[in-house]
């Protein structure tokens, strides 16, 4: 067994892809969304709920697309489109994120549907999107790497929402964004040097 296989860990692609999404969220937009709703609203348990179903849809979506790409697509060809990518969600992570729209722009519902709405789209085109797009296309069995990339964003936005802005203050953002682009980085280098299989 190569010292850098981790694919005969049982659930890696669910580990992979909870590390590598946490990561990635950390001072992401929608993780300063998660903390924008936890301020407003103050009801963290419906907020996190919002939270995971949003990204439950929106990442199974992303991770089927993910997986339907790399059916169409010849290994060699997909190998570099995925390390690549890679390489561009590593430099995109080292650029802070900001929220474009002020909080007026919420949804005036309860907190479990504003958050879902809200949460949703703004994870349309993010890079923790993204990066689930390109984890099933080298990952599988797709459930794993659905349930890792939600677990991964939980991991990153319950604290920020269960303990609001004392928190997000505490919160080394430009350290987690330079680790979060070094493991993109490595994934690419990964896929490049090691292919998909």
């Amino acid at each position: 067994m190569d010292m850098f296989d981790f694919s005969a860990l049982p659930l890696s692609a669910a580990l992979i892809s909870t590390g590598t999404v946490a990561l990635a969220e950390i001072g992401d937009k929608t993780q300063l969304l998660a903390l924008l709703l936890a301020a407003r609203y103050r009801k963290p348990w419906p907020i996190i709920a919002g939270i995971l179903v949003a990204t439950l849809l929106n990442h199974a979506l992303a991770a089927w697309f993910g997986a339907l790409v790399a059916q169409w697509l010849q290994p060699e060809v997909l190998r570099w489109i995925v390390a690549a990518s890679f390489l561009a969600v590593a430099l995109w992570t080292l650029k802070p994120d900001s929220l474009d729209d002020d909080g007026s722009a919420l949804p005036a519902r309860g907190a479990f549907i504003a958050t879902t709405i809200a949460f949703f789209i703004a994870e349309i085109g993010d890079k923790t999107q993204v990066a689930t797009v390109l984890l099933a296309a080298k990952y599988s069995p797709l459930w794993e790497v659905i349930a890792g990339t939600t677990a991964g964003m939980l991991l990153a936005n319950v604290p920020v929402v269960a303990l609001g802005s004392r928190f997000s203050d505490r919160l080394p953002l430009k350290a987690a964004r330079l680790v979060a682009a070094v493991v993109f980085l490595l994934l690419a280098a990964w896929v490049a040097w090691r292919g998909l299989g």
